[in-house]
C-alpha cells in the first residue's frame, strides 16, 4: 500500500462541504503522527493502516465518524474514547459535526502511535474458536446503491465487521447478475431498517 491513496482524495472530494476540512485535518494528523502509516479503502471508507488497521474515517450527510481499531487496547487517561471495540471501530468519538468535536491533535497522534506499537508488537488478543473469514472488499455496484441511501449507508457503517461481511458475502456469492441485483435491493431495504443479514433467525 502507498502512503497516500488517490481513492481517499476522491472520497474527500465527494464529501459534504462541512466535512472536507475535518477529513483533511484527520488525514494530516494521522500522517504527521508517523511516516509508517499507509492508506487504503475498505467497505467504501478510508482506512489508515500499519501492519493491520490503525484507524478509519467516514463521512455522512450531516456528521462524520472517526475510530480506532481495537480501541480498548489504547491507553486513554483522559477518557476520550467512547463505546465498545466494535462501536469504537465505527466512531471512537461520537458524532463529529465540527472540528471542535475532535480531541486535540496531540491526543489523536498519541493514539495513532500507540496503535502502531500494538500492531508492531504482533501480540494479538485471544480469538474466538472460529477462524475469521478473509476480508471482502466493498463491491462498487453495492457501494453505489448504498451511497444513494444515506440512512442505509450510515447503518452499514455502524454495523460490526461481522455483520458487514454477512451482507458482502451474500452479494458476491450470487450466481447470476439477476440474483445479485435482487440481493442488493433486499440488502438495501434491510440495512436501511438497521437489520442484520440473518435478522429473521435472531431472537
Amino acid at each position: 500500500m502507498e502512503q497516500y491513496d488517490a481513492r481517499v482524495d476522491a472520497y474527500i472530494a465527494k464529501a459534504a462541504p462541512f466535512a472536507k476540512p475535518i477529513l483533511e485535518h484527520i488525514r494530516e494528523v494521522v500522517h504527521n503522527a508517523s511516516p509508517l502509516i499507509t492508506e487504503t479503502v475498505k467497505w467504501g471508507m478510508p482506512f489508515f493502516d500499519y501492519k493491520g488497521p490503525v484507524c478509519m474515517m467516514a463521512s455522512f450527510k450531516q456528521h462524520l465518524g472517526f475510530g480506532f481499531w481495537k480501541a480498548s487496547r489504547l491507553n486513554d487517561p483522559a477518557g476520550l474514547l467512547k463505546g465498545s471495540d466494535e462501536e469504537a471501530a465505527a466512531g471512537s468519538f461520537g458524532r463529529i459535526e465540527k472540528m471542535e468535536d475532535l480531541p486535540p491533535a496531540e491526543a489523536l497522534a498519541d493514539f495513532v502511535r500507540q496503535m502502531i506499537a500494538i500492531n508492531e508488537s504482533g501480540i494479538k488478543e485471544a480469538k474466538k474458536p472460529a477462524a475469521p473469514k478473509a476480508e471482502i472488499d466493498m463491491p462498487a455496484d453495492f457501494n453505489d446503491i448504498l451511497s444513494g441511501n444515506p440512512k442505509a449507508l450510515e447503518n452499514f457503517f455502524n454495523f460490526s465487521p461481522s455483520k458487514k461481511k454477512e451482507y458482502l458475502e451474500w452479494i458476491v456469492e450470487s450466481k447470476s447478475d439477476a440474483t445479485r441485483q435482487k440481493r442488493m435491493e433486499q440488502a438495501l431495504e434491510w440495512i436501511s431498517e438497521g437489520k442484520s443479514r440473518n435478522w429473521k433467525y435472531q431472537r
